[in-house]
């Protein structure tokens, strides 16, 4: 009995030693494990001051940050784990998306996101949806977005998100004034049924007035202008800056609840109170003439011959209106005038961006100068307006057509090889073939394309 009594001793011990052994190995690997595990983590930050880390990546646009690279916290937390809070290497534009406790220090530019957790990102944004190298786009207020633990006490509490954006940038040029901001503010905007708030930072209180309905049709609540006082706006969810997929239009596959062009110029039609949602059918209205509206042109690219144009386009039955629209027309007058015709022709530029005023199934004719320019004309004007359900012709001037055969031999560069030009750069395209040519239109030629657009009212 003693010999098994020491046996079974001697067995104890032996299995306690054991055991000791298994988790003091065991412990050495936890540790050499966290050790590997945890070092590339911890490195970068202790190479790096203590300041809030800010997210550095590719970006030769302006905005600062990149949501493409790692973005390392407080104690080496690796923020990869959750969405980032910026976007900004799109190159439309930057995009911000914020769900929590975000407030906005007016006198600051500073965005932020409180955030209990130590989470710890920092982006300087400027909030216009296109980006660029020049005065009109650095002129853009930049905002601060970061997340943090701590944050100053609000003082107004908001029950609505909230949507940040510039009116600066380019804005005064009809074109840029809906492709750069109505546009995309419809798409950021319109999933909101008016329970939004707009924040507008570079206030241009003349362009606000301009299109007040849009942001009265778009938002039940009164602009905050950003910086104009010291109060402390707390939301639950914000957006910083604007959607924008491509010139004059919407990528319905991207956008919220499928918005398209189509959905676009409906809300300008009701904003603007435009009565017509349909062109007259020739064989429906044989007595009534299509009207064609002509949009001239004073400065460059003006149509030199128009008067024989529009007493060409009334022999083939047309009634003819003709208007320039320029950034100090009256925005509304000239929706009734659009809204109102069936056919719109004009030289490709700004005026042309009015399409949005035509009805469904109205024609647009785009006349392209001399100069390599249907690529450009088909981008900004052509695909815009079949993505808003109007049929479109494009009319491409010969080079006899063009006054550069004033300014130029005809064995110059700008006709022997005009796509030299686009090869050395924007600027120098839009100085030759923009701004110092005007066109007179082959009355012959363009005959046929006038008649093309009578054809459509017979469809």
């Amino acid at each position: 009995m003693a010999n098994k009594m020491k046996s079974t001793r001697s067995s104890g011990r032996v299995e306690s030693r054991s055991f000791r052994l298994a988790v003091f190995i065991i412990g050495c690997l936890v540790l050499s494990t966290f050790v590997v595990v945890s070092k590339p983590q911890i490195d970068p930050f202790l190479t790096r001051s203590s300041e809030p880390l800010k997210p550095i990546g590719r970006n030769n646009l302006g905005a600062k940050g990149t949501a493409d690279s790692p973005k390392l916290g407080m104690k080496g937390e690796n923020m990869n784990r959750g969405k980032p809070l910026c976007h900004v290497s799109e190159r439309r534009g930057d995009l911000c998306i914020m769900d929590g406790d975000i407030r906005i220090h007016q006198n600051t530019s500073s965005i932020i996101l409180v955030e209990p957790s130590g989470r710890n990102e920092l982006w300087r944004v400027r909030p216009y949806p296109r980006k660029g190298a020049d005065n009109d786009f650095n002129q853009i207020r930049e905002l601060t977005v970061k997340s943090s633990k701590e944050a100053i006490q609000c003082t107004i509490n908001h029950s609505i998100p909230a949507i940040v954006f510039s009116v600066s940038g380019y804005t005064g040029n009809l074109f840029h004034d809906f492709t750069d901001l109505l546009v995309p503010l419809f798409l950021t905007a319109r999933q909101f049924n008016g329970e939004v708030q707009f924040i507008v930072t570079d206030v241009k209180h003349w362009w606000i007035d301009k299109y007040l309905p849009v942001f009265r049709g778009l938002s039940k609540y009164q602009l905050i202008e950003f910086g104009r006082d010291d109060q402390v706006h707390c939301f639950k969810h914000m957006i910083v800056g604007l959607r924008r997929h491509k010139e004059l239009s919407i990528d319905p596959t991207k956008a919220p609840h499928g918005y398209s062009m189509v959905h676009f110029t409906q809300f300008m039609r009701s904003t603007y109170e435009l009565g017509r949602d349909t062109v007259a059918r020739i064989e429906e209205y044989p007595h009534k003439k299509p009207r064609l509206l002509i949009i001239s042109r004073k400065q460059s690219r003006a149509i030199t011959n128009v008067k024989r144009i529009a007493q060409m386009a009334e022999e083939l039955g047309y009634e003819v209106v003709a208007a320039e629209a320029n950034s100090l027309s009256n925005i509304t007058r000239f929706a009734q005038i659009v809204n109102s015709c069936d056919v719109m022709m004009g030289v490709h530029g700004a005026g042309l961006t009015n399409m949005v005023f035509l009805p469904p199934q109205a024609t647009v004719i785009q006349i392209v100068p001399w100069g390599r320019l249907e690529t450009i004309a088909r981008k900004d004007f052509g695909d815009p307006a079949k993505d808003m359900k109007l049929n479109y012709l494009q009319y491409s001037i010969s080079a006899q057509e063009s006054t550069l055969m004033k300014l130029y031999p005809r064995n110059h560069p700008v006709f022997k090889n005009p796509s030299s030009f686009h090869n050395r750069g924007w600027d120098l395209v839009k100085t030759t073939f923009m701004e110092k040519q005007n066109v007179k239109l082959d009355l012959s030629r363009f005959r046929d394309v006038l008649w093309k657009a009578l054809e459509n009212l017979m469809q």
